[in-house]
C-alpha cells in the first residue's frame, strides 16, 4: 500500500471551484465518485488523520493510490457528470443499488398508425407512452381488462391484427365489444386513435373528469331517447368506477407527486416509491441499496433520485422525500430536463411534506420502507448459504480453529447509570435460540467493563459444571428457562462493545481458567471487530454475510437488554408505589395504565394524578413525593 503522502495533492493544487473527483487504485479502477460545490475544501476532508475519519471513508483512501478532478461551471454540470461517471465506472465504494428486478408497465404505442395497449417489461418502445410500475403483473392484466370496457382500442399482436385485416373478421376482442376493430374497418384509424389518446388522458390522471363528461353524455343520450348509447355509456362508466375503486384515493385529483419513503441502518437501506398521479396511487416500487461509505439521509436522498429515473421515466412535478438534499436547486433542474425529455410539461419541485394529507401519505412511505428493510434482513438471515457462509468467513477472519456455531453475544443496558442490567442471547447455526436467552441483574457495577466482567463470570461459572439444572437468569419474556441449556461451550462470545468492553470479557475467560473460549467485540459506530490485546480492529467487508450475522446478534441483545431494564424499571416504580399508604396493586395498576408511562407519571401535577379515580389529592400529593424522593 502507497502512504497517502506520496500521491496526496498539495492544498494549493486542489481548485476551488466546482466539480466531481474519482479516487483510484493501484490498476487504475475508479473506486469512488463524488461532486463538491467546492473541490478544494471536499477533498480536503478524505486527507485528515485516519484515526479521525469514518472506517469506511478511511478504507477507501487507504486503498486508493491517486486522486483526479474534473472542474465544470455549475452544480448542475457537477451533478450531470458525476451520474454519468458512476454509471460508466460502477465505483465499489459508491451506494450500490440491488433492484435487480423489471417491474411490470402498461404501454399505450402513440407511434403506431394504430395504437395498440400492451403490458411489457421493456421500455425502450419507440413513441409509447408508459404508465406504471406496477409491482404485479395480474393487477395490470386486470387493470387492463376493466379499462378495455370502457376503452376499446386494439390490445392484439401485430401479427393477429393483420391476419384479421387479410380475412376481414376480427377476433374474439371484436366481436364481444372489447375492441373497436379498426383491423376490419368498423372505426377509422383516426377514430380508434382518439379512443388510445382518451386511454392515455384516463390513465395519466385525467380520470374524474373523464367519468363527468360520460355522466353528462349518458344523461342528455337518455333525455334524447336514445337508450341504446345512454346503456353503452353507462357501461363503460361502470367499467371505470371499477378501476377507480381500485386505485386509492390518496390526494386531490390535481396532485401528481413521487412519495419516497428511506428506511435504512449502517450496512443497507430500503427505498419505497408511491406513484401518486391524478391523487390516486399508480404504481409502488420498492428497491434495496448498499450502503459502502458513511452517508447521510441528505446524500441517500440525492443519489437514490438520480437512480430512480431510467431513460423515457418522467418524475412527477412534485417529489416527496424525508429531507431535501443540499443542492436542491441543481438537482431539480437535472428531474425536470428528463420529465421534458419524457414528453411531460411543468417543472420538478423536490421537498419534505410537513402536514396534511401528503405527510400521512409520506409516513405511510415510510412504514412500507421499514417493513421491506426487515423483510431484506430476515430473508437474508434465513438463507442457510448465507449463513453457512458467515460462519465460516468469521472463523476466517478472527482466526478460529473451527467455525462457531453457537454464538452468544452480551450488552450492559443502564438507565443514566443506574438499574445496570444484561442480557445474553444465542444463535446456533446462525438463527436465534430464543429459548435460551438470558438476562442479568447487577447489584453495583463501576462502569460498562465491570458489569461485564461480573456477568461473563456468572456466566462462564457454568461451563465449570455439567450437572447445572438451569440458568440463573429469566427466561424470554417471562418463559421458563430450558434445563441444562447454560452450560452449552460456545464458540465465540460476542461483547457489544469495543477495545475496554473486550478486553474485561477476555479477563473473566482468564479468571474461570478458560483458555479454548474465542471472544470478540463490535462497535456500533464504526463496525469494527475488536479482539483482546489488539491494537487495530479487524474490518470485515460491508456485504459481508459474516458482517450482516454479527450486527444483527448484537442489535438482538441490545433489544433484550433494553426490554429487560425497561420491565426491572417498572417493577421498580410498582414498589415504590405500593408502599404509599391506600394505595395498593390495583390502583397502583390504574395509574400505570392511565399515564402510559413511567416518565409521564413522573411528570404528572397533584391535580391529574388526583383525576384517576380513586386517587384523592392526599393520595396524589404522597405520590409526587414519593416519586420525587424514592423514583
Amino acid at each position: 500500500m502507497v502512504p497517502r503522502e506520496d500521491w496526496r495533492p498539495k492544498r494549493g493544487e486542489i481548485p476551488t471551484e466546482p466539480g466531481v473527483y474519482r479516487f483510484l487504485d493501484a490498476s487504475g479502477r475508479v473506486l469512488y465518485v463524488g461532486k463538491a460545490k467546492n473541490l478544494r475544501s471536499r477533498l480536503s476532508n478524505y486527507f485528515q488523520p485516519l484515526h479521525s475519519l469514518h472506517e469506511r471513508t478511511r478504507r477507501m483512501v487507504t486503498t486508493a493510490q491517486g486522486v483526479e478532478w474534473t472542474v465544470v461551471g455549475s452544480e448542475l454540470e457537477a451533478l450531470s457528470l458525476e451520474y454519468t461517471w458512476i454509471k460508466e465506472f460502477a465505483p465499489p465504494f459508491n451506494v450500490k443499488f440491488r433492484d435487480d428486478k423489471t417491474y411490470p408497465y402498461l404501454a399505450i404505442t402513440l407511434a403506431e398508425r394504430v395504437p395498440r395497449v400492451m403490458i411489457t417489461r421493456n421500455r425502450k418502445l419507440t413513441g409509447a407512452r408508459y404508465f406504471g410500475p406496477y409491482t404485479k403483473v395480474w393487477a395490470v392484466r386486470e387493470t387492463v381488462d376493466l379499462m378495455l370496457k370502457a376503452f376499446p382500442m386494439r390490445s392484439c399482436s401485430d401479427s393477429v391484427y393483420q391476419r384479421a385485416h387479410r380475412t376481414g373478421r376480427p377476433c374474439l376482442l371484436g366481436d364481444i365489444g372489447r375492441c373497436a376493430a379498426p383491423c376490419v374497418g368498423r372505426v377509422t384509424p383516426e377514430e380508434h386513435r382518439g379512443i388510445a389518446l382518451d386511454f392515455a388522458s384516463f390513465m395519466a390522471g385525467n380520470d374524474e373528469s373523464y367519468v363527468r363528461g360520460l355522466r353528462t353524455a349518458m344523461t342528455a343520450a337518455a333525455r334524447d331517447l336514445d337508450y341504446e348509447s345512454a346503456a353503452r355509456l353507462r357501461d363503460q362508466i361502470g367499467a371505470l368506477e371499477t378501476v377507480l375503486a381500485k386505485s386509492a384515493v390518496v390526494l386531490d385529483e390535481q396532485t401528481d407527486a413521487d412519495v419516497y419513503g428511506i428506511a435504512a441502518d449502517e450496512l443497507a437501506a430500503a427505498v419505497q416509491l408511491f406513484i401518486v398521479r391524478g391523487g390516486r396511487i399508480r404504481g409502488v416500487r420498492a428497491w434495496v441499496v448498499d450502503t459502502e461509505l458513511d452517508v447521510t439521509l441528505t446524500d441517500l436522498v440525492d443519489t437514490v433520485l438520480q437512480n430512480a429515473y431510467d431513460e423515457g421515466d418522467a418524475p412527477a412535478r412534485e417529489i416527496i422525500v424525508p429531507a431535501v438534499p443540499d443542492d436542491v436547486a441543481a438537482l431539480q433542474q437535472v428531474l425536470t430536463e428528463r420529465r421534458r425529455a419524457a414528453g411531460e410539461r411543468g417543472a420538478v419541485a423536490v421537498k419534505t411534506a410537513q402536514r396534511g394529507q401528503k405527510a400521512a401519505l409520506a409516513e405511510t412511505v415510510a412504514t412500507n420502507a421499514t417493513g421491506a428493510l426487515l423483510q431484506y434482513k430476515t430473508r437474508r438471515s434465513g438463507d442457510f448459504t448465507a449463513r453457512s457462509q458467515a460462519l465460516a468467513d468469521i472463523q476466517e477472519a478472527l482466526g478460529l480453529a473451527e467455525a462457531p456455531l453457537r454464538l452468544e453475544c452480551f450488552d450492559v443496558s443502564h438507565f443514566g447509570g443506574s438499574n445496570p442490567v444484561a442480557s445474553m442471547v444465542v444463535f446456533e447455526d446462525g438463527l436465534p435460540r430464543k429459548d435460551q436467552y438470558r438476562t442479568f441483574a447487577i447489584a453495583d457495577a463501576r462502569d460498562d467493563t465491570d458489569a461485564i466482567h461480573q456477568v461473563l463470570r456468572r456466566r462462564l461459572t457454568y461451563l465449570h459444571d455439567e450437572a447445572a439444572a438451569t440458568s440463573p437468569g429469566d427466561g424470554p419474556d417471562g418463559a421458563a428457562p430450558a434445563r441444562k441449556a447454560f452450560h452449552y461451550r460456545p464458540g465465540l462470545l460476542v461483547i457489544d462493545g469495543g477495545q475496554p468492553q473486550v478486553a474485561a470479557a477476555a479477563r473473566a475467560l482468564r479468571d474461570e481458567g478458560l483458555t479454548d473460549i474465542a471472544v470478540c467485540g463490535i462497535a456500533k459506530r464504526l463496525e469494527e471487530i475488536w479482539l483482546p490485546d489488539s491494537d487495530y480492529p479487524v474490518i470485515l467487508p460491508r456485504s459481508s454475510d459474516a458482517l450482516f450475522l454479527l450486527q444483527r446478534l448484537r442489535d438482538e441483545a441490545h433489544r433484550f437488554a433494553l426490554k429487560y431494564q425497561t420491565k426491572k424499571r417498572s417493577s421498580d416504580i410498582r414498589t415504590v408505589l405500593e408502599s404509599i399508604p391506600g394505595l395498593g396493586p390495583a390502583r397502583t395498576r390504574e395509574l400505570l395504565q392511565r399515564f402510559g408511562s413511567v416518565a409521564r407519571l413522573r411528570a404528572a401535577t397533584a391535580d391529574e394524578l388526583a383525576a384517576v379515580p380513586g386517587i384523592g389529592p392526599t393520595t396524589a400529593e404522597a405520590v409526587r413525593r414519593a416519586l420525587r424522593d424514592g423514583g
